[in-house]
């Protein structure tokens, strides 16, 4: 069973994500070895992809766009995402990881 892995961290949560850019639509697709998978409609030019994946993921949290930033990996397709003020309990709640049956 695969689980996303989420570290606490000051003031919120840190995560690793694979990205997916130049797709049809930005969504959620899973889990992929404790990453949360997101495909960005996004091209992968000039930070485009980027900044649609922080102001999808702000959406899906609840957060400002301010409080979701990419630590390291901004030219890599796999990031460490950090949010600030969240716990990873609504992380989870807010990503609907369970009810979706990406943790099975």
């Amino acid at each position: 069973m695969s689980k996303l892995a989420i570290q606490e961290a000051d003031e919120g949560v840190i995560f690793m994500a694979k990205i997916v850019p130049g797709s049809s639509r930005t969504a959620i697709c899973g889990l992929l070895d404790k990453m949360l998978k997101i495909k960005v409609a996004a091209a992968p030019e000039r930070g485009k992809a980027n900044r649609c994946l922080l102001k999808f993921l702000a959406e899906q949290l609840g957060v400002r766009e301010k409080a979701v930033s990419i630590i390291s990996g901004k030219n890599s397709p796999v990031k460490h995402i950090q949010v600030l003020g969240i716990s990873s309990e609504i992380l989870s709640q807010r990503l609907n990881l369970d009810k979706q049956g990406f943790n099975q």
